[in-house]
Protein backbone atom coordinates (compact mmCIF):
# COMPACT_ATOMS: atom_id res chain seq x y z
CA UNK A 1 0.00 0.00 0.00
CA UNK A 2 1.59 3.52 -1.08
CA UNK A 3 2.10 5.91 1.74
CA UNK A 4 -0.53 8.35 0.11
CA UNK A 5 -3.28 5.70 0.52
CA UNK A 6 -1.95 4.77 3.90
CA UNK A 7 -2.05 8.55 5.33
CA UNK A 8 -5.50 9.04 3.76
CA UNK A 9 -6.97 5.55 5.45
CA UNK A 10 -5.70 6.97 8.82
CA UNK A 11 -8.74 9.38 8.79
CA UNK A 12 -10.68 8.38 6.68
CA UNK A 13 -10.80 4.41 6.70
CA UNK A 14 -13.97 4.09 4.56
CA UNK A 15 -12.59 6.46 1.91
CA UNK A 16 -12.22 3.91 -0.86
CA UNK A 17 -9.01 5.03 -2.98
CA UNK A 18 -8.70 3.18 -6.65
CA UNK A 19 -5.81 2.39 -8.52
CA UNK A 20 -5.14 2.55 -12.22
CA UNK A 21 -8.51 3.74 -12.75
CA UNK A 22 -9.79 4.57 -16.32
CA UNK A 23 -10.39 8.46 -16.63
CA UNK A 24 -12.79 8.15 -19.91
CA UNK A 25 -14.91 6.99 -17.36
CA UNK A 26 -15.26 10.24 -15.77
CA UNK A 27 -15.21 12.61 -18.07
CA UNK A 28 -17.85 14.24 -20.71
CA UNK A 29 -15.22 13.83 -23.36
CA UNK A 30 -15.12 9.57 -22.25
CA UNK A 31 -11.42 10.40 -23.39
CA UNK A 32 -8.13 9.58 -21.05
CA UNK A 33 -5.80 7.30 -19.82
CA UNK A 34 -5.62 6.27 -16.24
CA UNK A 35 -5.12 7.87 -12.94
CA UNK A 36 -2.40 6.27 -10.70
CA UNK A 37 -5.24 7.26 -7.57
CA UNK A 38 -8.97 8.56 -7.68
CA UNK A 39 -10.53 9.35 -4.88
CA UNK A 40 -14.27 10.38 -4.39
CA UNK A 41 -14.88 12.23 -0.53
CA UNK A 42 -18.64 12.17 0.14
CA UNK A 43 -17.85 15.64 2.14
CA UNK A 44 -15.67 18.26 3.52
CA UNK A 45 -13.85 16.39 6.00
CA UNK A 46 -12.83 13.89 3.32
CA UNK A 47 -11.83 16.52 0.59
CA UNK A 48 -9.30 17.52 2.98
CA UNK A 49 -8.53 14.53 4.11
CA UNK A 50 -7.02 13.43 1.12
CA UNK A 51 -5.59 17.29 0.06
CA UNK A 52 -3.55 16.71 3.32
CA UNK A 53 -2.18 13.37 2.40
CA UNK A 54 -1.65 14.29 -1.22
CA UNK A 55 0.73 17.05 0.28
CA UNK A 56 2.00 15.03 2.92
CA UNK A 57 3.22 12.60 0.73
CA UNK A 58 3.90 14.57 -1.89
CA UNK A 59 0.90 13.56 -4.71
CA UNK A 60 0.49 15.72 -7.68
CA UNK A 61 -3.40 16.10 -7.43
CA UNK A 62 -6.74 17.71 -9.78
CA UNK A 63 -9.97 18.35 -8.59
CA UNK A 64 -12.65 17.51 -10.98
CA UNK A 65 -16.90 17.93 -10.53
CA UNK A 66 -18.20 16.25 -13.89
CA UNK A 67 -14.94 16.77 -15.90
CA UNK A 68 -17.54 18.30 -18.42
CA UNK A 69 -14.51 20.99 -19.18
CA UNK A 70 -11.50 18.77 -19.16
CA UNK A 71 -9.80 16.55 -21.75
CA UNK A 72 -7.55 13.78 -20.18
CA UNK A 73 -4.22 13.14 -21.80
CA UNK A 74 -4.30 9.35 -23.25
CA UNK A 75 -0.99 8.82 -20.91
CA UNK A 76 -3.38 9.40 -17.88
CA UNK A 77 -2.31 11.13 -14.94
CA UNK A 78 0.60 10.40 -12.72
CA UNK A 79 -0.97 11.71 -9.31
CA UNK A 80 -4.51 11.67 -7.34
CA UNK A 81 -7.62 12.73 -9.29
CA UNK A 82 -10.09 13.70 -6.79
CA UNK A 83 -13.55 13.94 -7.92
CA UNK A 84 -16.06 15.85 -6.02
CA UNK A 85 -19.56 14.80 -7.20
CA UNK A 86 -20.76 12.85 -4.14
CA UNK A 87 -20.22 16.04 -2.13
CA UNK A 88 -24.25 17.48 -3.09
CA UNK A 89 -25.64 19.25 -0.35
CA UNK A 90 -27.80 22.42 -1.44
CA UNK A 91 -29.43 24.92 1.32
CA UNK A 92 -32.18 27.24 0.71
CA UNK A 93 -32.94 29.80 3.01
CA UNK A 94 -35.19 32.68 1.96
CA UNK A 95 -33.35 33.99 -1.70
CA UNK A 96 -29.99 32.61 -0.95
CA UNK A 97 -28.62 29.03 -1.91
CA UNK A 98 -25.65 27.87 -0.32
CA UNK A 99 -24.23 24.47 -2.13
CA UNK A 100 -21.05 22.29 -1.91
CA UNK A 101 -18.70 21.94 -4.71
CA UNK A 102 -20.42 19.18 -6.10
CA UNK A 103 -23.43 20.10 -6.74
CA UNK A 104 -24.50 19.76 -10.72
CA UNK A 105 -25.35 22.76 -12.26
CA UNK A 106 -28.74 21.61 -13.75
CA UNK A 107 -29.69 20.53 -9.89
CA UNK A 108 -28.59 23.26 -8.75
CA UNK A 109 -31.16 25.16 -11.27
CA UNK A 110 -33.99 22.89 -10.52
CA UNK A 111 -33.50 23.83 -6.38
CA UNK A 112 -33.80 27.79 -7.10
CA UNK A 113 -37.16 26.57 -9.31
CA UNK A 114 -38.45 24.79 -6.36
CA UNK A 115 -38.31 27.18 -4.44
CA UNK A 116 -39.48 30.15 -7.08
CA UNK A 117 -36.31 31.78 -6.99
CA UNK A 118 -35.24 33.46 -10.40
CA UNK A 119 -31.50 33.76 -11.60
CA UNK A 120 -29.99 30.27 -12.53
CA UNK A 121 -32.49 29.74 -15.20
CA UNK A 122 -29.65 29.67 -18.06
CA UNK A 123 -27.92 26.78 -15.32
CA UNK A 124 -30.46 24.20 -16.68
CA UNK A 125 -28.09 21.78 -18.99
CA UNK A 126 -24.95 23.38 -18.26
CA UNK A 127 -23.51 19.67 -17.69
CA UNK A 128 -20.76 20.90 -15.22
CA UNK A 129 -20.79 21.50 -11.28
CA UNK A 130 -20.32 23.81 -8.56
CA UNK A 131 -17.12 23.59 -7.94
CA UNK A 132 -15.97 24.15 -11.96
CA UNK A 133 -19.06 26.73 -12.40
CA UNK A 134 -17.03 29.31 -10.03
CA UNK A 135 -13.92 28.14 -11.07
CA UNK A 136 -13.95 29.05 -14.66
CA UNK A 137 -17.07 31.63 -14.20
CA UNK A 138 -19.83 29.04 -16.10
CA UNK A 139 -22.12 31.45 -18.03
CA UNK A 140 -24.76 30.49 -21.42
CA UNK A 141 -27.73 32.71 -22.76
CA UNK A 142 -26.39 35.83 -21.38
CA UNK A 143 -26.40 34.89 -17.42
CA UNK A 144 -23.00 34.40 -15.39
CA UNK A 145 -22.44 32.68 -11.99
CA UNK A 146 -20.53 36.24 -11.15
CA UNK A 147 -24.12 38.29 -11.38
CA UNK A 148 -25.49 35.63 -8.30
CA UNK A 149 -22.40 35.10 -6.54
CA UNK A 150 -21.87 36.50 -2.72
CA UNK A 151 -19.04 34.12 -1.88
CA UNK A 152 -17.32 30.95 -1.32
CA UNK A 153 -15.36 28.84 0.78
CA UNK A 154 -12.20 27.16 -0.38
CA UNK A 155 -9.31 25.11 1.29
CA UNK A 156 -5.83 26.09 0.84
CA UNK A 157 -4.21 23.26 0.49
CA UNK A 158 -0.32 25.01 0.76
CA UNK A 159 -1.27 26.68 4.29
CA UNK A 160 -3.52 24.11 5.15
CA UNK A 161 -6.73 26.04 6.60
CA UNK A 162 -10.38 26.86 5.21
CA UNK A 163 -10.64 30.59 3.72
CA UNK A 164 -13.68 32.50 2.54
CA UNK A 165 -13.75 34.30 -0.51
CA UNK A 166 -16.17 37.45 -1.42
CA UNK A 167 -17.44 38.06 -4.74
CA UNK A 168 -15.29 41.00 -5.42
CA UNK A 169 -12.34 38.85 -4.84
CA UNK A 170 -12.74 36.50 -7.40
CA UNK A 171 -11.64 38.35 -9.77
CA UNK A 172 -14.37 37.36 -12.46
CA UNK A 173 -13.99 37.89 -16.25
CA UNK A 174 -15.47 36.49 -18.96
CA UNK A 175 -14.73 32.22 -18.46
CA UNK A 176 -12.36 33.00 -15.39
CA UNK A 177 -11.62 33.45 -11.88
CA UNK A 178 -9.10 34.19 -9.16
CA UNK A 179 -9.18 30.22 -8.56
CA UNK A 180 -6.90 29.54 -12.05
CA UNK A 181 -4.15 31.55 -10.39
CA UNK A 182 -3.92 29.44 -7.57
CA UNK A 183 -4.38 25.53 -8.00
CA UNK A 184 -3.87 25.36 -3.79
CA UNK A 185 -7.36 27.03 -3.90
CA UNK A 186 -9.90 24.29 -3.53
CA UNK A 187 -13.18 25.59 -3.92
CA UNK A 188 -15.62 23.91 -0.78
CA UNK A 189 -19.02 25.72 -1.50
CA UNK A 190 -20.71 28.76 -2.35
CA UNK A 191 -23.59 31.08 -1.37
CA UNK A 192 -25.35 32.55 -4.04
CA UNK A 193 -28.15 35.57 -3.94
CA UNK A 194 -31.59 35.02 -6.23
CA UNK A 195 -34.50 36.96 -6.24
CA UNK A 196 -38.29 35.52 -6.03
CA UNK A 197 -40.02 34.56 -8.84
CA UNK A 198 -43.12 32.33 -10.21
CA UNK A 199 -42.31 28.74 -10.04
CA UNK A 200 -44.00 27.98 -13.03
CA UNK A 201 -42.71 30.98 -15.06
CA UNK A 202 -38.98 29.81 -14.49
CA UNK A 203 -39.92 26.21 -15.00
CA UNK A 204 -41.30 27.45 -18.21
CA UNK A 205 -37.64 29.01 -18.96
CA UNK A 206 -35.76 26.48 -18.23
CA UNK A 207 -37.86 24.50 -20.57
CA UNK A 208 -36.98 26.60 -23.39
CA UNK A 209 -33.65 26.88 -22.73
CA UNK A 210 -33.14 22.64 -22.76
CA UNK A 211 -34.78 22.89 -25.99
CA UNK A 212 -32.41 24.69 -27.38
CA UNK A 213 -29.94 23.22 -26.48
CA UNK A 214 -30.97 19.75 -27.66
CA UNK A 215 -31.81 21.52 -31.21
CA UNK A 216 -28.51 23.46 -31.50
CA UNK A 217 -25.97 21.23 -29.65
CA UNK A 218 -24.25 17.86 -30.50
CA UNK A 219 -25.30 16.32 -27.25
CA UNK A 220 -25.72 12.88 -28.54
CA UNK A 221 -22.19 12.80 -28.62
CA UNK A 222 -19.44 12.96 -25.71
CA UNK A 223 -17.64 16.40 -25.75
CA UNK A 224 -16.62 18.92 -23.43
CA UNK A 225 -18.67 21.38 -24.62
CA UNK A 226 -17.88 24.68 -26.55
CA UNK A 227 -13.98 24.06 -27.41
CA UNK A 228 -13.40 27.60 -27.70
CA UNK A 229 -13.65 31.06 -26.04
CA UNK A 230 -15.62 33.54 -27.82
CA UNK A 231 -13.39 35.48 -29.56
CA UNK A 232 -14.52 39.34 -29.48
CA UNK A 233 -16.13 40.67 -32.28
CA UNK A 234 -16.64 37.08 -33.98
CA UNK A 235 -18.42 33.94 -33.47
CA UNK A 236 -16.10 31.32 -33.56
CA UNK A 237 -18.34 28.50 -35.03
CA UNK A 238 -18.86 31.17 -37.80
CA UNK A 239 -15.03 31.21 -38.24
CA UNK A 240 -14.41 27.76 -38.04
CA UNK A 241 -17.42 27.28 -40.72
CA UNK A 242 -16.01 29.60 -43.11
CA UNK A 243 -12.88 27.74 -43.04
CA UNK A 244 -14.65 24.69 -44.28
CA UNK A 245 -14.10 22.78 -41.27
CA UNK A 246 -17.55 21.67 -40.18
CA UNK A 247 -17.25 17.93 -40.11
CA UNK A 248 -13.63 18.17 -40.33
CA UNK A 249 -12.23 14.77 -38.65
CA UNK A 250 -8.81 13.43 -37.04
CA UNK A 251 -9.28 9.91 -35.82
CA UNK A 252 -12.35 9.81 -34.45
CA UNK A 253 -12.31 13.39 -33.04
CA UNK A 254 -14.79 15.56 -35.74
CA UNK A 255 -15.70 19.20 -35.60
CA UNK A 256 -19.69 18.83 -35.30
CA UNK A 257 -22.20 18.97 -38.06
CA UNK A 258 -24.57 20.65 -36.22
CA UNK A 259 -22.34 22.56 -34.23
CA UNK A 260 -19.32 24.11 -35.61
CA UNK A 261 -18.22 25.40 -32.25
CA UNK A 262 -18.05 21.62 -30.65
CA UNK A 263 -15.65 19.27 -31.09
CA UNK A 264 -16.95 15.78 -30.64
CA UNK A 265 -15.98 12.07 -29.81
CA UNK A 266 -17.54 10.11 -32.58
CA UNK A 267 -16.50 6.66 -30.90
CA UNK A 268 -12.65 5.96 -30.26
CA UNK A 269 -11.20 9.19 -30.39
CA UNK A 270 -8.16 9.94 -28.30
CA UNK A 271 -6.55 13.08 -26.78
CA UNK A 272 -4.04 13.40 -29.76
CA UNK A 273 -6.61 12.96 -32.12
CA UNK A 274 -8.59 16.09 -30.49
CA UNK A 275 -5.51 17.80 -29.73
CA UNK A 276 -4.45 17.36 -33.19
CA UNK A 277 -8.23 18.66 -34.71
CA UNK A 278 -8.06 21.86 -32.34
CA UNK A 279 -4.63 22.74 -33.89
CA UNK A 280 -5.57 22.44 -36.81
CA UNK A 281 -8.82 24.82 -36.65
CA UNK A 282 -6.35 27.57 -34.53
CA UNK A 283 -4.19 27.23 -37.64
CA UNK A 284 -6.46 27.93 -39.95
CA UNK A 285 -8.78 30.79 -38.25
CA UNK A 286 -5.31 32.62 -38.17
CA UNK A 287 -4.53 31.93 -41.70
CA UNK A 288 -8.30 32.79 -42.83
CA UNK A 289 -8.51 35.36 -40.10
CA UNK A 290 -5.76 36.76 -38.77
CA UNK A 291 -6.28 36.07 -35.58
CA UNK A 292 -5.77 33.39 -32.54
CA UNK A 293 -8.78 31.86 -31.05
CA UNK A 294 -8.40 29.77 -27.44
CA UNK A 295 -8.95 26.51 -25.98
CA UNK A 296 -11.57 26.74 -23.28
CA UNK A 297 -10.93 23.03 -22.50
CA UNK A 298 -8.43 22.43 -19.53
CA UNK A 299 -5.92 19.82 -21.23
CA UNK A 300 -4.72 17.51 -18.06
CA UNK A 301 -1.91 14.72 -17.65
CA UNK A 302 0.54 12.78 -19.55
CA UNK A 303 1.09 12.63 -23.62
Amino acid sequence: MSDFVSDVLKNCPALPIRQAEPLSAHCTFRIGGKADFFAEPSDENELISVLRAAKNTKMPFIVVGNASNILFRDGGFRGVVINTQRMKKVTVAGETITAECGVSLTALSCSAQKASLTGFEFLCGIPGTVGGGVYMNAGAYGGEIAETLVSSRFYDAEKDEICELDAASHMFGYRRSSYMENANRVLLSAIFKLSLGNAAEIRAEMDELLFRRREKQPLEFPSAGSTFKRYPGFYTAKLIDECGLRGCTVGGAQVSEKHAGFVINRGGASASDVLELIDRIKREIKKTHGIDIECEIRVVGEE
